[in-house]
């Protein structure tokens, strides 16, 4: 029998009003995202809904707005009866899949993503880090060269077979950019990011979000997650915890999750959240995985 895999995406798929048509058209949503706004220590629904582009481009700001519109889609697809076998997200997307899976209540889950955001937005500021986008060349040519730069510079994620993002030291990033670019490289675009994330110049925050988690009350969960890092199930809470540890400074292995799930049976993938982009990286992944986009309310109709 095929399956249901629900994917959740991250950072880079904000935009101004997200979310807001939704509060406005569905009273369960409203529900949900007013129980969401009333549980935290600043107003996310001023920056989601009327905020300036750059308050939510903010590192802080982004992460817990897109797991809140993530995880209220991700109920009312449920309440049309749609069940997953399998949740996964992207980076950031991946506390939305805990919430999905039931690791933590939806409260909890954007309240940690909130803690998480501020303790990246924070440690990025003290490391001088950078990420560039890779297309082009595979994921293993890009991790032989730079091994040539002086630096740190790592391959942290792998998007689809040719887009890898690196990410490290600034004046590394520029050299492997270059570098890569004489290696075949089509493109070497330096991202619009605060920080070098999932880089090992972030172990900071891992310690200490590492501390933050065990202040949350964390469930089994019956619907295994596909970890980012290691592209294999998850659903015992202390495995979910050290995944979430290694995951703030470590890879985030989306091709690997895709060809899991589709190992796995998984025919048909819900990408639930802002913009559609998991489903261009998964078509160029497992082209006959059948992806459909939660967005909006006339998406759950």
């Amino acid at each position: 029998m095929s399956k249901i895999a629900f994917v959740f995406p991250g950072q880079g798929t904000q935009y101004v009003g997200m979310g807001k048509e939704l509060y406005e058209n569905n009273e369960i949503a409203r529900e949900l995202f007013n129980e969401i706004f009333s549980n935290l220590n600043f107003d996310l629904k001023s920056v989601m809904f009327e905020g300036g582009e750059e308050e939510l481009k903010d590192t802080k700001n982004t992460q817990p707005a897109i797991v809140a519109m993530s995880l209220v889609l991700e109920r009312l697809l449920r309440d049309k009866g749609i069940i997953p076998d399998y949740v996964a997200g992207h980076s950031v997307g991946e506390y939305a899949a805990i919430g999905a899976a039931g690791f933590l209540n939806i409260v909890d889950s954007v309240k940690l993503t909130a803690i998480r955001g501020e303790v990246m937005s924070s440690v990025s500021k003290k490391v001088n880090g950078k990420m560039a986008a890779i297309l082009g060349l595979s994921a293993s040519d890009i991790e032989i060269a730079i091994k040539d730069v002086s630096g740190v510079v790592e391959a942290v994620n792998f998007n689809e077979p040719n887009q890898t993002v690196i990410a490290g030291e600034e004046k590394a990033i520029k050299e492997a950019c270059i570098l890569l670019k004489e290696r075949g490289a089509r493109r070497a675009m330096e991202l619009a990011v605060s920080g070098p994330f999932h880089s090992s110049l972030m172990k900071e925050a891992g310690d200490i979000l590492k501390i933050e988690l065990e202040k949350f009350e964390f469930s089994d969960s019956k619907t295994p997650l596909i970890a980012n890092t290691t592209a294999t199930e998850i659903t015992d809470s202390g495995s979910l915890k050290e995944e979430l540890f290694h995951q703030s400074f470590g890879p985030v292995k989306w091709v690997d999750t895709v060809l899991k799930l589709k190992e796995l049976g998984v025919t048909r993938v819900y990408e639930i959240g802002p913009g559609k982009v998991l489903n261009g990286l998964i078509r160029k992944i497992a082209k006959d995985i059948e992806v459909i986009n939660i967005e909006k309310t006339s998406d759950l109709l």
